[in-house]
């Protein structure tokens, strides 16, 4: 059984045991998580599709740990004006280990 959900933005595509990295989320590590705006659900030859979710249907997951991402060097750079800035930035995640889907 597999589930289409939707959080920060983004959309993934899990299954029973899947860990996945999402948007930061407010929650402490080793709790768990609903995410309940799920677009599709599918298993062996069947597949629901929401409009534009599925009614009743939760993934839920336990989350592993909160972090930052690797560092990314940005440059800003002004051509003949002698002038470039060097910033850097840690995109903070959620690490999620997916425990269940009902629907």
């Amino acid at each position: 059984m597999y589930a289409v959900i939707v959080t920060g933005g983004k959309q993934y595509r899990v299954e029973k045991g899947d860990v996945i990295y999402v948007e930061k989320l407010n929650v402490e590590a080793e709790s768990n998580v609903t995410f309940d705006n799920v677009l599709v659900v599918g298993e062996e030859g069947s597949v629901k599709v929401g409009a534009p979710s599925v009614e009743g249907a939760s993934v839920e997951g336990k989350v592993v740990k909160n972090g930052k991402g690797k560092k990314l060097n940005i440059i800003t750079y002004r051509p003949k004006k002698g002038s470039a800035r060097r910033m850097g930035h840690r995109q903070p995640y959620t690490k999620v280990e997916i425990t269940e889907i009902k629907g």
